[in-house]
């Protein structure tokens, strides 16, 4: 059984896949805090003598790394963006400084949308939002902060604004109090730009995952779908290829 990791910069999910299981269809998955890391191995622990790959994305850092080899029942695949996998053509200026979770990212929306132009939008700590062609050529994107790094920041740099706490529920776009006109402007600014690159692909369809997603995704006025675990479908569809 294959064992997929995407360490991401607050949380780590994971998935277990049986034998020539399409992309996205796992026999278990879940995910921990970096706090909680340690966790990892009592959930693996009911595959672990099946467990015989496994496949880590890692943009946590070289600390994560080394916990992660630690408590991987097998040595990882080390899971990085190249110029061409799987049918997807990386047109980054240099292929392999290409973030792995946004190459795995696309290579997840592509395999569940083929021969779809996307934009591919993760919303987690930071939020990116990439361009797949309907050929399969990776164009490219932009990142900025994520929705709960805006909050804090004008919480943390203004003399009177407070901190404000993203929910589910919409604020009005012109909002009638500081709380809700903060948060207004910070889905704003997000919703924005991914409605921006859609409509400069142009794209088919929006993907859009990550911890944030569920309170972004209301708000956009583009075609989209919400697929919480794309970078693990990436890595999923990428295993077939990958030494």
């Amino acid at each position: 059984m294959l064992l997929l990791v995407d360490a991401g910069n607050t949380r780590v999910k994971w998935a277990v896949a049986e034998p020539g299981a399409a992309p996205g269809e796992w026999i278990a998955q879940g995910a921990v805090l970096h706090a909680d890391l340690d966790s990892l191995s009592a959930a693996w622990a009911p595959h672990a003598q099946a467990l015989t790959r496994a496949i880590v994305s890692n943009v946590a850092g070289d600390a994560m790394r080394d916990r992660l080899a630690a408590l991987a029942p097998s040595a990882p695949t080390w899971f990085k963006s190249r110029p061409e996998l799987a049918g997807m053509r990386n047109r980054y200026r240099d292929p392999v400084r290409l973030g792995a979770d946004r190459f795995a990212a696309a290579l997840g929306a592509r395999t569940l949308a083929p021969g779809k132009s996307l934009v591919v939008a993760t919303c987690g700590t930071a939020t990116t939002v990439d361009a797949v062609s309907r050929d399969g050529d990776f164009l490219g994107g932009m990142i900025l902060p994520g929705l709960g790094l805006m909050l804090g920041s004008l919480a943390r740099n203004t003399a009177q604004l407070p901190q404000v706490e993203a929910g589910l529920k919409l604020p009005p776009t012109f909002a009638d109090n500081t709380n809700d006109a903060i948060l207004s402007g910070c889905i704003a600014a997000q919703v924005g730009a991914i409605e921006r690159a859609c409509a400069l692909l142009p794209a088919d369809l929006c993907v859009v995952s990550g911890g944030a997603a569920s309170q972004l995704a209301p708000a956009l006025g583009v075609s989209h779908v919400m697929l919480d675990n794309i970078v693990l479908v990436g890595l999923h569809a990428a295993a077939p290829f990958l030494d």
